[in-house]
């Protein structure tokens, strides 16, 4: 049974890194009639329904007690402020990080962004070494450097990329530093949120409702600071569809996958996953968006 819970996690995961990438690549490149949807209030949307995702989880827990589940709450959350407060730094660059994302899949194909994005394991690396003392072996320091070299092939420009430049729906330059940025957040939030977990002793989803309530007030901040003109007019659904919405679930799904993941195989194998989507990612993106063409 715990072998089964180990490959469907990680089945499930592949599923939703490649999914998660293809659609929101198509659905910001999509042209349609009327206003585009928001990237700023697809990232607010998608905390709260990890919010509510955590919430069903920590009442499966507590025996589906509503007593129970709001004791818990009141108890790991209500009553430890400090404890609560510290998820504030790591939710607050998650949020940028998400917004980031929309930004680089504007501008990348799905291909080019998922391998530039791998550049989050060298920066959770350096991260690791320098805020929890990990040591890395040999091997381990070059498996980052054929990472880095990998990452700069894939953004060296060929000559077909300068002779179809009107194949990009915005500046490739934009995207690889909403990459880069997203990296180096990635890497910092991840190790910070690692330590908070290792440092104390509750669970997972608790957690998770803790950097989703943040999340959600930093996100509603930056949808009244860039695009609180815009939400105003046209609404703060503007734009959405069923893609959208896809979109949407498939992104609120991504942390509690992941820690699932975490749970039942391990980092490994979550690497090994990680590198199935991008080959998948590649092939979509080649025969089906049509946005990407690969070079030797």
């Amino acid at each position: 049974m715990f072998a089964n819970l180990k490959y469907v996690s990680l089945g499930i995961l592949v599923f939703q890194t490649t999914s998660l990438v293809l659609t929101m690549r198509y659905s910001r490149t999509l042209k349609e009639e009327g206003p585009r949807y928001l990237s700023s209030t697809a990232v607010v949307v998608a905390e709260l329904l990890k919010i509510m995702a955590c919430i069903l989880l920590v009442y499966k827990d507590s025996k589906c007690s509503l007593r129970a589940l709001n004791r818990v709450l009141h108890d790991e959350i209500l009553n430890k402020p400090m404890e609560t407060l510290k998820l504030a730094i790591p939710s607050g660059i998650y949020t940028l990080q998400n917004n980031l994302l929309y930004v680089a899949l504007s501008n990348l194909d799905a291909a080019t962004y998922q391998v530039t994005y791998q550049l989050k394991i060298l920066t959770t690396a350096l991260f690791s070494v320098s805020m929890l003392s990990k040591k890395l072996g040999v091997y381990q320091w070059l498996s980052l450097v054929i990472l880095m070299t990998g990452v700069a092939f894939v953004q060296w420009p060929s000559d077909s990329q300068l002779d179809s430049k009107e194949l990009s729906a915005g500046s490739q330059f934009v995207g690889l530093m909403a990459v880069l940025t997203a990296c180096f957040s990635s890497g910092f939030a991840g190790v910070y949120f690692e330590k908070i977990l290792k440092e104390t002793k509750q669970s997972v989803w608790i957690r998770n409702i803790q950097l989703g309530f943040f999340g959600s007030i930093f996100g509603l901040m930056g949808v009244y600071i860039y695009d609180g003109e815009l939400v105003s007019k046209n609404g703060f659904f503007q734009g959405y569809n069923r893609l959208t919405w896809i979109v949407v679930v498939l992104q609120a799904l991504g942390g509690l996958v992941i820690a699932a993941v975490i749970k039942y195989a391990d980092n490994i194998l979550k690497g090994f996953a990680t590198s199935l989507s991008i080959i998948l990612s590649t092939l979509i993106s080649y025969f089906w968006l049509q946005d990407f063409v690969p070079t030797r």
